[in-house]
């Protein structure tokens, strides 16, 4: 069992950076496609606390979805967030990694690398072309 775990969305070009900077660092994590099988609420909950912030900040406001239900809304509340979360999993902000090093919402994706337990192998080139880790394993 892996002691590193990653909520992915395999259609998101951070959340596909994050898992191969994990893995660049010798890491297999456990991978949950959190659309295929959403957290418990009591998951969800553990995972934000976790972070250390704010429920909103776990919401994806630029998701259709966050007007449409109007999460923006003066006065709507962190329940109201996580169950808005728990019924439209696309709302969640990805990706969460958990480590023994800690929790992160990983937005940029290069934030995985504070908490990962091994560091980087090689260099790391994101999707974009944006340089993250150099040919000596040292962040750019």
């Amino acid at each position: 069992m892996s002691t590193v775990t990653i909520y992915h969305n395999p259609k998101c070009g951070t959340s596909r950076n994050t898992l191969a900077m994990i893995r660049n660092s010798g890491v297999e994590p456990e991978v949950i496609e959190y659309l295929k099988t959403p957290p418990s609420r009591e998951t969800l909950v553990s995972l934000i606390a976790a972070t250390g912030q704010p429920v909103i900040n776990a919401v994806r406001s630029k998701e259709t979805l966050f007007t449409e239900l109007n999460l923006g809304a003066p006065g709507v509340t962190d329940d109201q967030l996580i169950d808005a979360m728990l019924a439209h999993p696309i709302l969640l902000n990805r990706p969460i990694v958990v480590t023994p090093q800690g929790t992160r919402l990983c937005r940029p994706s290069e934030a995985v690398l504070d908490i990962l337990p091994q560091p980087q192998q090689g260099a790391f080139t994101k999707e974009d072309g944006e340089v993250v880790i150099d040919a000596k394993g040292q962040r750019a």
